[in-house]
């Protein structure tokens, strides 16, 4: 095996211009999870959010190559683990971990193209992408308990997403849901026929141009920080005024204050 993942081409990466994409590239076997998946993940993460720091990218779409979008862990996988010491098993967990962290935390937005099935850790890639957009027959599923596991490594994710509530139903029950569930509880933000999957996609794209991309990168930051502070109002209050202030005053604030009030595209959507 190759040491750098990116040379398995179980992950095909397409960079034009501002909009870095990844396909998952294992439709043979449903474009199920495994070692090098999980560090190709992890290396175009880290080379997006380089390539965000530098200013040469403002948007990533991950999507899955053939008939779905990935159907959880590859079976081959599952049969090693059953000889993995638990040393072996803290160690690919904590891949598995990192890798979904690195996209969580992506400092531009990730949009997901979600089509078939997104099971495991496929609904887990759906969990850390800030805008979903599935197929109306897609189907998800946090199937671990059918196997006398559970969805340890994606509930951080899972359960910002969705909350306690339907976590409970959904991963103790192991059920798969359609696309429209998902809608329900926030796990997809659109729901469209197959067809129209690239067009929606590509209108989120057209919308996410519009945005200061430090404005986006900081909004997103917000969500996070906001939520870690919880119900304390005052901190909030404290932080929340620092952070408008700060935007207010930095270079891309007063550019997008001085187009709005000269009625003029902002530089950054030109």
């Amino acid at each position: 095996m190759s040491s750098d993942p990116r040379d398995t081409n179980v992950l095909l990466v397409d960079r034009r211009g501002p909009v870095w994409r990844a396909t998952l590239n294992r439709p043979d076997v449903r474009n199920a999870f495994d070692e090098r998946v999980i560090a190709a993940l992890r290396a175009w993460a880290d080379d997006v959010a380089k390539a965000a720091d530098a200013g040469e990218v403002r948007v990533a779409v991950i999507a899955g190559a053939g008939p779905v979008f990935s159907a959880g862990a590859d079976l081959g996988w599952m049969q090693r683990m059953r000889d993995y010491s638990r040393d072996d098993n803290i160690r690919d967990a904590d891949a598995a971990a990192s890798m979904f962290a690195a996209l969580d935390a992506l400092p531009v937005p990730l949009v997901g193209r979600i089509h078939g099935a997104a099971l495991g850790g496929g609904a887990g890639l759906a969990a850390v992408c800030d805008i979903v957009v599935a197929a109306e027959e897609a189907t998800f599923g946090f199937t671990e308990v059918k196997l006398g596991l559970i969805p340890a490594v994606v509930s951080f994710f899972v359960l910002q997403k969705i909350g306690q509530s339907a976590a409970r139903e959904l991963f103790l029950t192991g059920a798969r849901f359609p696309a429209a569930r998902a809608y329900e509880i926030g796990l997809v933000h659109a729901v469209v026929p197959a067809a129209d999957l690239d067009a929606t996609v590509a209108r989120y794209l057209g919308e996410l141009a519009t945005g200061g991309p430090e404005a986006i990168a900081a909004a997103k930051s917000l969500i996070a920080a906001v939520a870690d502070i919880g119900h304390d109002e005052d901190e909030a209050a404290a932080f929340t005024a620092d952070a408008i202030a700060t935007r207010r005053r930095s270079a891309e604030g007063q550019e997008g204050l001085r187009a709005f009030l000269d009625k003029r595209p902002p530089r950054w959507s030109r």
